[in-house]
């Protein structure tokens, strides 16, 4: 085993957030050392599709450009299905998101123009630059990611290294802090990399989020099966399309010219078995019947291909950072935090904690990396700040996932209570939205937006009973409100206190 020379900060991990906050700290002028298991292009099914806010972190990272060139396609807003009844959501005003959410440039990241989207073969600048309202992104994973290592490996202050990370190393005379790794590379050869900051970038499976706690582990609450395809013809093109009814909820979206994504809720805490015909019997029995006519010949033939990816919907709310005993460590990414991929937020959270981070650990904030005292400090900061975004991004994935999976009468209630909700339009449209976009990151407005949803479903349900069904309807009003807050303040409370 043989040791090498000094970084001031090793990343582990070479997904969406690993580049990005190496990349950031590297134009600040430390000297970072990123290690990734494997650097060829991965097949995935998650990161595919980007909100508005993970746009405006890359812009703010001076890495908006690492979605140009993949054959990337803009997503304008949302299609909602409810049973029979269809509505659109518009992203956003450019002149509400600039006044709320503005775009505040990371220090030293940005120059040249690499915060400005450039026209290809898909995408065009100047219809970006044009649209009153902002616009989030939806590409293949791998493509994208093979940019952002592109735009990384390429920085003079970044060395990289493919190999797996297998021990966080602590100091001999000091068990609470953190020095370096201990990394296998091809061919059985071990090396150790020391650093004075190391941030652990290894995702959802990580295997050192222990080391802020034992108890440190996700939940798991249920299933997303998905599916690639091709040619498929969707209701309102540039937009995530949300399929709602009596069944789990399914997503769909157009990763690039030709190709499209299909995510399909499986509501159990134990995957689908593909053994026995089960997966196959479920999307062809459940998911078919309920797909827009356009999708339905592409998905049917995704199914007899039998080329299923079932991935785990993980929550895992975000421990407090910059203890005395982890000096020199810091989780970022899913490795941190985790949430329901309904909403599309993952990207959007762990790029704008990349953004955050490399604000506050600035040379100007932080001179020396070392000097535990102010990188506690700054990590309290970090955890504050981090919040907004993080507990409506989180709560909202939860909250929508938990209302629209069941088939409890009182959940039935609030769902159709929601979509016409979303049918008054103004407010009741462009707030949701706003919330869902990343653009309005408001705690408060969320817990607004909700509860008022859960009233409105009340009301609704009082008239649809009518006069003879009143006590009916007065009982259900008392479990839906009742259930409305079970769904939802448990996690609020969880993601802006604990």
């Amino acid at each position: 085993m043989t040791c090498e020379m000094m970084y001031d900060v090793i990343v582990i991990g070479a997904g969406v957030v690993g580049p990005a906050i190496a990349t950031a700290l590297a134009r600040q002028g430390r000297k970072v050392l990123i290690v990734e298991r494997d650097w060829s292009k991965p097949d995935r099914i998650v990161g595919e599709l980007m909100q508005p806010a993970g746009v405006k972190a890359l812009k703010e990272l001076g890495m908006i450009q690492a979605v140009n060139n993949i054959e990337a396609t803009d997503v304008i807003g949302y299609h909602i299905k409810f049973h029979d009844k269809e509505i659109a959501l518009d992203y956003p005003l450019k002149a509400d998101a600039n006044t709320t959410n503005p775009v505040k440039p990371v220090l030293d990241c940005v120059f040249d123009g690499n915060d400005k989207i450039i026209s290809d073969s898909t995408v065009d600048a100047k219809a970006w630059d044009e649209d009153e309202r902002v616009r989030g992104i939806a590409f293949h994973h791998g493509d994208f990611l093979g940019n952002l290592r592109l735009i990384v490996r390429l920085e003079p202050n970044v060395d990289w290294v493919e190999g797996t990370v297998t021990q966080i190393l602590r100091d001999y005379f000091d068990e609470n802090k953190i020095v370096g790794v201990k990394v296998k590379e091809a061919g059985e050869n071990f090396k150790t990399y020391n650093a004075t900051l190391t941030i652990c970038c290894d995702g959802i499976y990580s295997k050192f989020r222990k080391e802020l706690s034992p108890t440190n582990v996700p939940h798991i609450g249920s299933y997303f099966v998905g599916l690639h395809l091709k040619d498929a013809v969707l209701p309102a093109p540039k937009r995530g399309h949300v399929i709602l009814g009596n069944h789990a909820p399914v997503l769909v979206y157009q990763i690039a010219p030709h190709d499209s994504r299909i995510l399909c809720a499986y509501s159990s805490t134990k995957p689908p078995s593909q053994s026995n015909n089960e997966l196959y019997n479920y999307l062809r029995d459940n998911v078919m019947p309920v797909l827009p006519k356009g999708v339905q010949s592409s998905f049917s033939e995704a199914l007899e291909s039998k080329k299923f990816r079932v991935m785990p919907n993980q929550y895992l709310s975000a421990m407090k950072q910059g203890k005395w005993e982890h000096q020199g460590l810091i989780m970022l990414g899913d490795s941190l935090n985790m949430r329901h991929p309904l909403t599309g937020g993952g990207m959007t959270v762990g790029l704008n904690d990349a953004a955050l981070l490399a604000k506050l650990l600035h040379p100007n904030q932080v001179q020396d990396l070392s000097d535990h005292a102010a990188v506690s400090k700054k990590m309290a900061q970090f955890h504050r700040k981090r919040k907004n975004l993080d507990a409506v991004i989180n709560t909202l994935s939860i909250a929508l996932y938990t209302l629209f999976a069941a088939d409890k009468t009182s959940l039935k209630i609030l769902q159709s209570g929601c979509f016409q909700y979303f049918q008054l339009g103004g407010s009741c449209v462009s707030g949701p939205i706003g919330l869902l976009s990343g653009m309005l990151p408001f705690p408060m407005l969320l817990f607004n937006h909700f509860f008022s949803v859960a009233f409105y479903a009340v009301y609704c349900n009082f008239i649809q009973r009518g006069f003879v069904g009143f006590p009916i309807a007065l009982y259900e009003a008392f479990d839906a409100i009742f259930t409305a807050i079970l769904i939802f303040t448990p996690y609020l409370w969880r993601e802006i206190v604990a």
